[in-house]
């Protein structure tokens, strides 16, 4: 039996090569749906690779985004009663795609700066700052003294 090799026109074979990019980019609407919400400091990773572990948290953080890609984070204390205390303090940024990461710019009347999103599900958030610091957050469960 004698098998003859089948050659894809040139066409087709470009078709497949764009079919195949286009399949690898990320789905960034997936994470950005994660991140609202409350989010306690499980751990910090810092630069040199130490690594810092918080098993109890004061405050945590309230992070809201918009369908628009804005938003804002808050600190939020926790009190025994279910509530939370905060000031109206809060600080809003921007979430921009750039070269397939996703970057989260904060602007403040003092100071900017860049933060990148490196994963969230709905039971973790790890987000890098730009001294490679790496905060890795899990999502707040209430205390329940019941």
């Amino acid at each position: 039996m004698k098998y003859s090799n089948y050659n894809l026109p040139k066409s087709n074979y470009y078709v497949f090569i764009l079919l195949f990019f286009i399949s690898c980019k990320k789905d960034h609407s997936t994470v950005i749906n994660n991140i609202s919400g409350y989010w306690e400091i499980e751990h910090v990773k810092f630069s040199d690779g130490s690594k810092k572990n918080y098993t109890i948290n004061e405050t945590i953080d309230y992070i809201e985004v918009n369908k628009d890609r804005t938003g804002f984070r808050k600190k939020m204390k926790p009190t025994f009663s279910g509530t939370y205390i905060t000031s109206e303090n809060k600080q809003s940024f921007k979430i921009k795609i750039e070269n397939d990461s996703l970057n989260v710019y904060y602007k403040s009347a003092y100071t900017s700066w860049k933060e990148t999103i490196l994963s969230s599900s709905k039971k973790h958030l790890e987000i890098v700052n730009q001294n490679n610091v790496v905060y890795l957050y899990k999502r707040y469960t209430p205390l329940n003294l019941e």
